[in-house]
């Protein structure tokens, strides 16, 4: 196994991990910034409204794109269960 190898299936592992936490990561900050604005202007500071939205966003989100990022998971399993051969010349 050489260097250009390791550093290919080290870039493609990190690749699919962003891939596979954007949205979740993402939609959990848009909710999370949109009740920060909201108690910031309602002066409630309520600490259970921050974290239940956010719950249920990304629990959302997470059951919509599911189907997706195990995809993506099990191509670049597949891809490397495949490529074991050539990994040992």
């Amino acid at each position: 196994m050489t260097v250009d190898m390791v550093s290919t299936i080290i870039y493609e592992a990190v690749q699919v991990i962003l891939l596979g936490s954007l949205p979740t990561v993402g939609i959990g900050l848009i909710v999370g910034l949109i009740v920060a604005i909201v108690q910031a202007t309602t002066q409630i500071q309520e600490q259970t409204l921050t974290f239940a939205p956010k719950l249920v966003a990304v629990l959302l989100v997470l059951a919509i794109t599911f189907s997706w990022m195990f995809r993506i998971i099990m191509e670049l399993s597949y891809k490397l269960w495949t490529d074991i051969a050539s990994f040992a010349r």
